[in-house]
């Protein structure tokens, strides 16, 4: 009896431990972006579409056009970004549609002397960059219409000649297992409209594995702080150019350790996501 008990635990154990490692390799199991490149060699004008993640701290476009200015001084006139925001806004609340219309959104711009330029061009933007309501991805009620609407919208900047890059957001400050979750359903989206995705979920992850003391959240444990605008900016400025950000002298404001720390861990996120 005391054998056949011990062989009973033994099984069992063996049994586990077999489930244990299947499970595991299930669920660190991340499906692959198809698409490594946005497919335009250096893109002047974005349009970012989204909600408070992007307009947190004066707005992720301000950090991304100061990395580009600083990386191609000569050129840094020509690059201009546009970032319409609703808070609290799923994909489904934006007209994209509208935001190409002649006259409309990037028909003129001020300058640093406040002088009114109206700019001509035969399209809008080259790229959208899009980022989706913090749960709606992997909200069991939301997750249909995420796709649905990355869809649409994606024949909608295409039908304008533009392309789409979807932005995929972090975990939020307590619920981590958000990380792995968002960026499966980013990368299915992305592969199934043939779309760039901006991994900055997983540079977020990145730089709290490498420091649990860096703050990258607001005190709401949702929206980003100075430091993580910055990263994702990075993150961002990595993904749709294809350079490291490492060494630029564009800081946003951050002390230069701090800064660089960021922008190592946005190149390695970057590297590692793609697979380069």
């Amino acid at each position: 009896m005391i054998r056949a008990f011990t062989n009973i635990r033994a099984i069992s154990l063996f049994i586990s431990l077999v489930l244990a490692v299947f499970c595991s390799s299930h669920v660190f199991a991340q499906t692959k972006p198809k698409i490594k490149h946005i497919g335009i060699e250096q893109p002047k004008t974005v349009l970012y579409v989204g909600n408070s993640f992007f307009y947190f701290n004066d707005s992720m476009h301000r950090y991304v056009s100061g990395l580009t200015n600083a990386a191609d001084p000569e050129n840094k006139g020509k690059y201009r970004s546009t970032s319409i925001t609703i808070s609290g806004a799923g994909l489904n609340w934006h007209d994209v549609e509208s935001y190409f219309k002649p006259g409309g959104v990037g028909s003129y711009s001020f300058t640093g002397d406040n002088k009114v330029v109206f700019n001509k061009f035969e399209k809008p933007f080259e790229v959208v960059i899009m980022n989706d309501c913090s749960q709606c991805p992997i909200h069991a009620q939301l997750k249909e219409i995420f796709h649905e609407y990355v869809q649409k919208h994606n024949q909608t900047v295409l039908k304008y000649g533009a392309k789409l890059a979807l932005f995929m957001t972090w975990a939020y400050a307590d619920m981590p297992e958000m990380t792995s979750q968002l960026a499966e359903q980013y990368t299915i989206a992305g592969n199934d409209n043939d779309a760039l995705v901006i991994p900055a979920g997983l540079a977020f992850a990145k730089a709290l594995s490498k420091n649990r003391e860096i703050v990258l959240y607001n005190r709401d444990k949702r929206h980003p702080s100075l430091l993580g605008t910055y990263l994702s900016a990075c993150v961002i400025y990595a993904s749709l150019y294809g350079k490291s950000p490492v060494g630029t002298p564009y800081n946003g404001g951050i002390d230069a350790k701090t800064a660089t720390f960021l922008q190592e861990v946005a190149w390695e996120t970057v590297k590692e996501y793609f697979g380069n």
